[in-house]
C-alpha cells in the first residue's frame, strides 16, 4: 500500500466509532452546486440552473435555495463581520480581505478547505497553487480558508509549500458556520461524493510527499467540517458550491467561468 493511499484511507475511516448513529442521517443530500441571483424586491437569492452560449449565460430554470435565503446585504454583512488570521497570525476581517475599498468591485474566489490536516486539501491547496498565475492575470483575488490555527496553516504553506499571503486560519470556524457548509461524521466518512477523490490519486500522492499529521487541528471536532467554494463580486456572491463530502471539491474550471462571465460592474 502506497503511503498516499493509505493517507486517503485515514482520512475516510471512521475515528471514533461509538458516535451516536443520529449523526450518519441528519443531513440533507441536496444538490451541490448553484449559482445565485438575486430574484426580487426581498433579495432572495434564486439557484438557478444554467446554460452557457457563447459569453452569455442563459437561466432556464429556477427554485429558491432555502440554504442561502437571507438578503445578499445579510450575507455578506454576516460574512463581513467575521475575523478569521493570516498564516502569519494576524487577525483580519472578510470585510477588510474582499470588500474594502482596494478591491470593492473586485472578483474574489474564497476556497474553505477543510483542515489543514486533510490529505485532500492539501490536493485542493496544491491545485489552487498551481492556478494562481490564472487567476492572478484575469485579476481575482484568490483567498483559501482551513480550519485549524495559524500555526497549523504555516505547516501546510511551508511543507507543501503554498504561498502564505493567500492563506488564512479560522481556528473556531465562524465562516463556515455563517455559510451553513456541512458538518458531521456522516458527511466525513460515509458520504458517497467522497469516492470523487480516487479518480484523482496521482495529483493527491504528488500533493502529499511532505504531507505531516502535525498540521491536524487540535481541537478534534474540527475534522468533521466539510469545505465549500464562493466567487464574490464585492458584496455580490455569483457562486455558492457546498461540498457534499471529504474530497468533494468545485471543479476549478467551473469557477474559471464564472469569473469570465462575471458582467462588469
Amino acid at each position: 500500500m502506497t503511503a498516499a493511499s493509505s493517507l486517503i484511507i485515514t482520512t475516510l475511516r471512521p475515528s471514533h466509532p461509538r458516535w451516536h448513529s443520529s449523526i450518519y442521517y441528519n443531513h440533507n443530500y441536496s444538490s451541490p452546486k448553484f449559482k445565485f441571483f438575486p430574484s426580487n424586491s426581498k433579495g432572495l437569492f434564486v439557484a438557478t440552473a444554467v446554460t452557457h452560449n457563447n459569453n452569455e449565460i442563459n437561466l432556464s430554470s429556477s427554485a429558491s435555495n432555502s440554504q442561502y435565503n437571507n438578503s445578499p446585504t445579510s450575507i455578506t454583512d454576516d460574512l463581513g463581520d467575521v475575523t478569521i488570521f493570516r498564516a502569519s497570525g494576524e487577525p483580519v476581517s472578510f470585510k477588510n480581505l474582499i470588500w474594502n475599498e482596494e478591491v470593492e468591485e473586485g472578483l474574489t474566489v474564497v476556497a474553505l478547505l477543510r483542515h489543514f490536516g486533510c490529505p485532500c486539501c492539501w490536493e485542493l491547496a496544491s491545485t489552487l497553487k498551481e492556478s494562481k498565475a490564472r487567476f492572478d492575470s484575469a485579476g481575482v483575488k484568490l483567498i483559501a480558508v482551513g480550519v485549524g490555527t495559524p500555526t497549523k496553516a504555516r505547516i501546510l504553506a511551508q511543507r507543501l509549500p503554498f504561498p502564505m499571503d493567500c492563506l488564512y486560519a479560522d481556528p473556531e470556524r465562524k465562516a463556515y458556520n455563517v455559510l451553513n457548509l456541512y458538518y458531521g461524521f456522516g458527511r466525513t466518512f460515509f458520504n458517497p461524493a467522497s469516492r470523487k477523490v480516487f479518480s484523482r490519486f496521482d495529483a493527491l500522492q504528488k500533493a502529499v510527499k511532505n504531507y505531516t499529521i502535525e498540521a491536524t487541528p487540535d481541537d478534534a471536532s474540527g475534522v468533521l467540517q466539510q469545505g465549500g467554494m464562493f466567487v464574490f463580486r464585492g458584496k455580490q456572491l455569483l457562486y455558492a458550491r457546498k461540498d457534499e463530502g471529504t474530497g468533494d471539491h468545485a471543479p476549478l474550471d467551473d469557477i474559471f467561468d464564472v469569473c469570465c462571465k462575471a458582467p462588469l460592474a
